[in-house]
């Protein structure tokens, strides 16, 4: 357990210089939902549990770069567009083109991301649930 959280954390790394660049573009943060939103369409089923998560950090995000939510850490929304970006790169730990296999480490990022930010996701739902956002 402890070595898979570590091989996350180096992932989340390699993205996280890019990650910062999305927050003060809204733009640019719109497009990267759109691929995350078509990706997550495409491979629902292969998803599992997972695509429901993804698509409350699509909100979040959503809401954030919308200044419709600001209830959250600078950190947090950081670590969910690095886990949007993994998502919807094509080539990470198991690159997607490997039939069958390629979304288990895209559903384990996002399990593994949703237990860093669990009580900021939890407060969020709960505000979008609220507001039938």
């Amino acid at each position: 357990m402890f070595r898979k959280n570590i091989i996350f954390e180096k992932e989340q790394c390699k993205y996280d210089d890019e990650a910062k660049v999305y927050l003060g573009n809204q733009q640019k943060t719109q497009q990267l939902l759109n691929k995350a939103r078509k990706k997550a369409q495409r491979k629902k089923g292969n998803l599992g549990e997972a695509w429901n998560k993804l698509q409350l950090f699509i909100d979040l995000v959503k809401a954030y770069s919308k200044g419709e939510y600001r209830n959250v850490s600078t950190k947090t929304i950081i670590t969910v567009i690095v886990a949007l970006l993994y998502f919807v790169s094509p080539l990470d730990l198991i690159p997607d083109f490997i039939i069958g296999f390629g979304f288990i480490d895209d559903a384990a990022m996002i399990g593994y991301t949703l237990k860093k930010i669990s009580t900021e996701i939890d407060l969020f739902s709960e505000w979008k649930k609220s507001r039938n956002f």
